[in-house]
């Protein structure tokens, strides 16, 4: 017979339990689970019986968290925390040599650079298992506290998040956001306010994403309209080709406007004032004083060195020219 502990901590009803506060809707939860609303509702109130206690109540349809369910989420994201730590804690005994390394990559981050050194460091590094995994801001946030990704690769400052406490970072290059266009007018300018951005439609990345919510903030800021987006896509590459299609508008990172072979057919300019950001590791306190971790960010560091990002950027467009010709 299970002890009563037993039937609070199981893996399966702590995961259930955590899904439901996130979404806070019986329905949404259980699809994301994959199982059926019924036995998503029998599992909560059997935890309920358990606790002795309901962990949710309903007002105008909308499902709220009781005190006990607050209770129970500060303890569950506790034991979260502990399980984590001991998991760092034994790895940190670990071989530098040998394991798996899960880098969670911002979709709307272009990669190529990134791919390249995972080239070398698998040369150099053959025993150690690098899986890349593009994410959104959310699923890295969710991979980084559960401990399923070991490194993000992100942009910052991120205040979507609000405790920082349990995490660090580490700077990789500092990134400017561009404006791209193919009005004749503009040409010869190499910086630009928001407001004269304005008299052509626009493609973007999805409400939410990072870079979506740089420029919103930035023409709220500057007291003008937000731009007109008829298109919104999650990567760079399907936002440059249907601006180019189109005659639209954008705003892409440089580092991406860099890796293009054709970068030379199109217009763009700085934002007045400039869109600035961190391209950057993110990762749980501690980790990276796991030897794979702590090799892999010095051998990128060393990779760095050798030649910059945008250097490397630089040689990668010149090999894909070589090629073509």
């Amino acid at each position: 017979m299970k002890s009563k502990q037993e039937s609070i901590f199981s893996s399966k009803t702590l995961t259930y339990f955590l899904q439901l506060t996130e979404t806070m809707n019986y329905t949404q939860a259980a699809q994301i689970l994959g199982i059926t609303q019924p036995a998503l509702t029998q599992q909560i109130k059997k935890l309920e019986r358990t606790v002795g206690a309901p962990l949710f109540y309903s007002v105008s349809k909308k499902l709220r968290l009781s005190d006990a369910g607050y209770t129970m989420l500060h303890a569950t994201h506790n034991i979260y925390e502990l399980l984590n730590e001991a998991t760092d804690e034994i790895q940190q005994t670990t071989s530098a040599n040998h394991g798996q390394i899960h880098l969670g990559i911002l979709t709307s981050i272009e990669t190529q650079v990134l791919e390249d050194f995972a080239v070398q460091y698998y040369q150099d590094n053959p025993d150690i298992h690098v899986t890349f995994h593009m994410l959104t801001r959310k699923e890295i946030w969710d991979g980084l506290e559960n401990n399923e990704i070991d490194l993000a690769i992100m942009y910052l400052p991120d205040d979507s998040i609000k405790n920082w406490k349990p995490y660090d970072s580490k700077k990789i290059m500092s990134e400017d956001l561009l404006f791209i266009h193919h009005n004749d007018e503009l040409a010869d300018k190499k910086r630009i306010k928001p407001k004269k951005t304005l008299d052509c439609p626009w493609v973007m990345y999805p409400v939410g994403y990072y870079l979506d919510q740089m420029v919103s903030e930035e023409y709220k800021n500057q007291m003008v309209d937000q731009p007109d987006i008829v298109a919104r896509f999650t990567q760079p590459g399907q936002i440059y080709r249907f601006m180019k299609a189109t005659n639209t508008y954008s705003a892409l990172p440089k580092s991406y406007l860099m890796s293009l072979p054709d970068r030379d057919e199109i217009t763009t300019a700085s934002f007045d004032p400039q869109i600035k950001f961190d391209l950057s590791f993110v990762y749980r306190k501690a980790k990276d004083q796991i030897p794979r971790i702590a090799q892999f960010l010095e051998q990128f560091d060393s990779y760095l060195q050798e030649k910059d990002y945008y250097q490397r950027l630089d040689d990668i467009v010149a090999k894909k020219q070589g090629g073509a010709k």
